[in-house]
């Protein structure tokens, strides 16, 4: 990442901050703010992101193995520093249409109910406010992301992430609007008028987000927003077009589905079909993310027995809600499906990522999570699941096994965020397995983890971010395309660098038409650290 020297380093006396908010979700927050961490960064600007609460099941853990969102890891990468758990100090976890597992300051705290919760954000404000101060006492600049709609007017007495806050800590704010939705202006103008006047000074700015054509033609509506409202039109943005967003954590940009090439586009023409089942509760899809840019792999979502008649290999995702998804697999035949795949001794291999591994086994016994004790599973590896507390936070490195066949000593690094421990069990009919991985527990102990059943057709892990490892992800493609006479030519770029110009490209692109210097200059005039208006 090139930088060059701008403005005072790290520990300013002055921390700057700036809060990107949108008309509603789906506008480009997430984006528009790890794209400015990377611009930022790159002008030598010590920057971190801040998101004072979000709302996902995809989610990251700290190195002192704490959870936070999965877009704020992606957006620290951007800036370039270690994720923190004052980056995301609340995170609401849906685990149904009412009501969201509790995750404060990187531990989960109990179930919050979506009516009653308005009491509980209040008491969380001083400790929101605690975590920005930290951050922004050792940052030059804490980009600020917001959530959902600014003008959400039913929830602004409860609202801890978006504009009320900005009021509280004294930091100006850009409004970003997608133009591609259509209605933008009514958005924009609709978004400043609901607004309180003391919500309304927040707004500094507004960004056009997604446009697809001439500017120009635009001019007389920008214009006549900035004379109704008085804020001026920081810049429009230009659509994104096929480039693949990477670390998507919001339900919104989750295409149905994934943006692979077409097969006669790949290298080879016969690239790796790769399945995975969309669960209605899908937790980290990031897990997908190195396979979607291997040019030889094909990656498509499953949603029924027709789309994994191909597959060569067909995955389970993590879930937020393990029986109730394994519910809805049977409800709709994908386990008599995926059964019948496997039982085929031509058919494909199998995979299960944390849920979709308890999914495979042969129970699921869970009287915590969802409260309906024992289910069975899809009995297709010899392991049961037991949701017990604590809940397991934490970052894992190993190796695969020697028995693992393909990449044995490969390194596996990862994480894992469960409640369920899943341990071997003894059932007759059902074919053997051993160890997939190994976890270094450290002082030179390790511990067995996942399993690899004896035929080598299925497999599964508690551990997310698998195919991160280049050599564990080229050997497992290669290995499935020649079981199944396919032809695999792996990515010369490694993950990481892809990631690194993925974060670059979208600084290239707010820098060729947002003003940078500007936006850091704004960000410095938000108030100093200590002398904040308050909630």
């Amino acid at each position: 990442m090139a930088s060059t020297t701008e403005g005072p380093g790290p520990g300013a006396a002055a921390a700057g901050a700036l809060m990107v908010v949108g008309t509603a979700s789906g506008a480009g927050k997430s984006t528009l703010t790890s794209a400015l961490c990377r611009a930022f960064a790159r002008r030598g600007v010590d920057v971190a992101p801040f998101k004072a609460q979000n709302m996902s099941n995809h989610g990251a853990v700290t190195p002192d193995d704490g959870e936070i969102g999965r877009a704020q890891a992606m957006q620290a990468l951007a800036a370039g520093v270690e994720t923190d758990r004052r980056m995301g100090p609340v995170l609401l976890k849906p685990s149904g249409a009412r009501s969201s597992h509790l995750v404060v300051l990187g531990e989960e705290v109990g179930v919050a109910d979506a009516v009653g919760y308005g009491e509980r954000a209040a008491r969380l404000r001083p400790l929101v406010l605690g975590a920005l101060q930290g951050l922004r006492s050792e940052h030059e600049v804490v980009v600020l992301e917001g959530a959902g709609g600014a003008a959400e007017i039913n929830l602004l007495d409860r609202d801890l992430v978006n504009l009320p806050l900005a009021a509280a800590a004294g930091i100006p704010a850009v409004l970003v609007v997608d133009i591609e939705r259509g209605g933008a202006f009514a958005a924009a103008y609709g978004t400043w008028a609901l607004l309180p006047e003391r919500l309304r000074a927040c707004l500094r700015g507004f960004v056009v987000n997604s446009f697809r054509g001439e500017v120009s033609l635009l001019e007389p509506g920008l214009r006549d927003l900035e004379r109704r409202t008085g804020v001026p039109v920081l810049g429009v943005l230009p659509h994104l077009g096929d480039h693949l967003m990477l670390g998507v954590e919001d339900s919104l940009d989750l295409s149905t589905t994934l943006p692979s090439p077409a097969p006669a586009d790949t290298p080879t023409g016969r690239p790796v079909r790769v399945r995975v089942v969309r669960l209605p509760h899908l937790a980290n899809p990031s897990d997908l993310d190195p396979l979607v840019l291997e040019p030889d792999v094909d990656v498509r979502w499953a949603t029924g027995p027709a789309d994994v008649g191909d597959a060569d290999l067909v995955v389970l995702p993590g879930s937020r809600a393990t029986v109730a998804d394994l519910r809805w697999l049977r409800t709709r035949g994908l386990d008599r499906a995926i059964a019948a795949l496997v039982d085929d001794p031509d058919g494909p291999q199998v995979l299960g990522l944390c849920a979709g591994y308890q999914m495979l086994g042969v129970s699921v016994a869970d009287e915590l999570e969802s409260g309906v004790g024992t289910v069975a599973g899809l009995g297709l590896l010899p392991v049961a699941t037991t949701f017990e507390a604590p809940k397991v936070v934490r970052r894992v490195r190993g190796t695969l096994t020697d028995r693992s066949g393909a990449g044995a000593g490969a390194e596996v690094r990862g994480y894992e965020i469960r409640w369920g421990r899943t341990r071997p069990v003894v059932t007759g009919g059902l074919s053997s397995g051993v160890p997939w991985c190994e976890v270094d527990e450290g002082e030179g102990d390790v511990r067995p983890e996942g399993c690899l059943r004896d035929d080598g057709r299925v497999r599964g892990t508690s551990v997310h971010g698998l195919f991160d490892s280049d050599t564990l992800r080229h050997t497992m493609m290669a290995d499935i395309a020649a079981a199944r006479g396919r032809a695999f030519a792996p990515s010369p770029v490694p993950w990481a660098d892809a990631l690194d110009h993925h974060l670059d490209h979208l600084a290239d692109w707010v820098g060729a038409s947002l003003d940078i210097p500007a936006l850091l200059a704004l960000a410095r005039t938000a108030t100093p650290v200590g002398r904040e208006p308050g909630w």
